[in-house]
């Protein structure tokens, strides 16, 4: 089975590649010739996910599915969230996001926050949502150097290190697009009459 997965972020796309079993032909965007840089305009994460499905559905007629992701932060009122990716700007960089939140939190005790991720698989002429979430705390400073975005400054519950200090095979188990990955691809098995 051929899969879209509509993004453009390489570190994401081999994160998900590696959850998913070899009878699925995982490809991104970049992989079918589309270098668009499709707005993502919801107020929702859900909503995100599935403009930028929609958008491959439409223009490409392929199976797809696209997720958003969130950092909730507690003590910010739920910020960043539908607005992570482009925290501190339009320039989406994730060492500025960084610096903004960890100076946002300076001197701040409550630092629990959340990653969730919506998921948006339109297939069959069908759209199907799936959502991973992880609790946790933004670090004081960053640490680690796998993983992309805020990986530096979250540290899962139960664990001692942040995303970007631990190994992909465990953060995969643990993340929030992990979980959602499962559901997406639980889904999958038991729907596969391709």
């Amino acid at each position: 089975m051929k899969l879209v997965f509509a993004t453009h972020n390489q570190n994401k796309f081999n994160e998900v590649k590696a959850l998913l079993p070899s009878h699925i032909e995982l490809v991104s965007l970049t992989d079918i010739g589309c270098h668009d840089e499709i707005p993502e305009t919801a107020e929702t994460l859900k909503g995100n996910a599935k403009i930028k499905a929609d958008y491959v559905t439409r223009t490409y007629g392929l199976n797809c599915f696209a997720d958003d992701t969130g950092l909730i932060v507690d003590a910010l009122n739920g910020a960043p969230g539908v607005y992570s990716a482009r925290y501190a700007g339009e320039q989406k960089n994730a060492q500025d996001n960084m610096n903004k939140l960890l100076s946002e939190l300076k001197g701040v005790e409550n630092r629990s926050a959340r990653f969730q991720t919506s998921i948006a698989l339109n297939i069959d002429r069908e759209t199907i949502y799936f959502e991973g979430f992880v609790e946790g705390k933004i670090t004081t400073s960053k640490s680690g150097e796998q993983g992309f975005g805020y990986d530096p400054i979250f540290q899962p519950e139960g664990y001692q290190k942040t995303f970007a200090e631990l190994p992909l095979k465990v953060k995969n188990l643990i993340s929030h697009r992990g979980k959602a990955i499962q559901k997406l691809v639980t889904y999958l098995h038991q729907n596969s009459t391709k």
